[in-house]
């Protein structure tokens, strides 16, 4: 991934911020994108220029088409292409600290939850493709969730139904760009152990435990070695899949 430019949604905290010093560390430069976090995402520019690489933080909002528009815009000037994007960027609301049942959810809160987790997916693939296009070359994996492939009590359906979404984005546009060697997949972490996931206090995390065969919660690290193999040049014919990323809790 040497020299090879990465733009990673949500990158200030948990699986994003992974996912960006990792590919740091392979030697890519790396966008780092956070809208609502933007101390925390310079901390991560910190880090990867601590690796000695290129790193800047873009605030764009990408749940905007038209912040994502300039955005690309910006990295065409600022880099002159773009090889490798993660749309990460995710919300999952909880009300003291549950979510609120379909028949009580805010029709604005499931409009937020959709332009976050399921529409910036698309906003950025729209307008990442002619970048990569031009360039014969590209990979983007799109992060899904567990909860988009089987039920699960904790997220409320704004969240699954926009993470169920995102691997129908996955299929449509692996096929298309594929003829442009643009490659196209999806990861379904389960119970990763970030900040999202410690919300729901220990007691409840021990009992989530016991449902996970390997033993143990995953990492963000986890979910970042997985996503660094899909981008780099050694995949070139994974195309279109959902990786499952929950130590067996869901075996599909």
């Amino acid at each position: 991934m040497k020299d090879r430019v990465a733009l990673v949604t949500g990158a200030a905290r948990g699986i994003g911020k992974a996912v960006a010093l990792e590919l740091a560390k392979n030697g890519a430069y790396v966008i780092v994108n956070d809208y609502r976090l933007g101390k925390e995402a310079q901390e991560v520019v910190e880090q990867i220029r601590a690796l000695g690489n290129r790193g800047e933080v873009y605030l764009a909002d990408v749940s905007s088409r038209d912040d994502v528009s300039k955005m690309m815009e910006n990295i065409q000037r600022d880099f002159g292409r773009l090889d490798i994007l993660i749309n990460n960027a995710g919300i999952s609301p909880k009300h003291q600290g549950v979510k609120k049942p379909i028949y009580e959810m805010d029709p604005q809160e499931w409009e937020t939850v959709i332009n976050v987790n399921l529409n910036s997916a698309f906003y950025c693939t729209h307008f990442a493709a002619p970048l990569m296009i031009a360039k014969r070359f590209g990979r983007i994996v799109n992060v899904s969730s567990m909860a988009a492939r089987v039920y699960s009590p904790i997220p409320g359906a704004h969240y699954c139904s926009s993470k169920a979404g995102i691997l129908g984005l996955t299929r449509v546009s692996a096929g298309e760009l594929a003829p442009f060697n643009i490659i196209v997949n999806a990861i379904a972490p389960g119970r990763i152990k970030t900040e999202m996931m410690d919300a729901f206090g220990e007691e409840r995390n021990r009992e989530l435990l016991k449902t996970i065969p390997i033993g143990r919660f995953g990492t963000p690290q986890d979910v970042a070695k997985v996503v660094c193999f899909l981008v780099s040049e050694e995949n070139d014919y994974i195309v279109g899949a959902v990786i499952d990323i929950n130590g067996g809790r869901a075996m599909l």
